[in-house]
């Protein structure tokens, strides 16, 4: 049975191999919904090594309850069982396959802990973790204007150096063209226009 409130949820289960694996697909589906992807894989191990040791240790059934509760930037991942017996966090033997559950989620975690349930006769094994998001970068303030800087005349920026134009040279020698007559019939030479200041002294006239 799945149990969810605002950020709070619940999973009731028997703690076999065969459902861990469907367990981890639960809690990773609900931490994205959560928007909590960075915890993904810190929560996916904690809870793996939790049911490992319901599967292995706890007496007398697999029954128990995975509970995640998120708030105050902090994710809560417990586990309860039936068995009141409390786990130890132990160093293990380097060339041990197992017993290294506890120590990892103590690593891997802010905090960690685990309780008695007079109450239902069990005990429920708990860690925390801290969401880290990414600080974002604040715009510097733009320039604070006073007074004497609105009064202030802005200053046009400055233009570069324009080179001179270099002066029009005009040919002194006279343009040498080809006039037609006025009834279309080409001259025999071709006429002089004379132009620039030789102009001013002379005209053509054509006959």
């Amino acid at each position: 049975m799945i149990t969810d409130r605002s950020k709070t949820c619940a999973l009731e289960l028997d703690a076999l191999p065969s459902r861990i694996g469907q367990v981890r697909r639960i809690v990773s589906a609900q931490l994205r919904y959560w928007d909590l992807v960075p915890l993904i894989d810190p929560a996916l191990l904690g809870v793996t090594e939790l049911l490992a040791n319901v599967h292995r240790h706890a007496r007398p059934n697999k029954r128990c309850t995975v509970e995640m509760d998120f708030a105050d930037s902090r994710l809560t991942v417990a586990v309860r069982d039936g068995d009141p017996r409390l786990p130890t966090a132990r160093m293990p033997d380097p060339t041990a396959t197992s017993g290294r559950g506890i120590a990892m989620i103590a690593a891997l975690s802010e905090a960690w802990g685990a309780r008695a349930e007079a109450e239902r006769g069990g005990k429920v094994v708990w860690f925390m973790l801290r969401e880290r998001r990414p600080r974002l970068r604040l715009a510097e303030d733009p320039p604070v204007l006073t007074a004497v800087d609105a009064l202030a005349e802005p200053t046009a920026p400055a233009e570069p150096p324009v080179a001179p134009a270099e002066p029009l040279t005009v040919p002194a020698e006279p343009l040498m063209v080809p006039v037609e007559s006025p009834v279309g019939v080409p001259l025999e030479s071709p006429v002089e226009i004379p132009v620039g200041a030789a102009a001013a002294r002379q005209a053509v006239t054509v006959a």
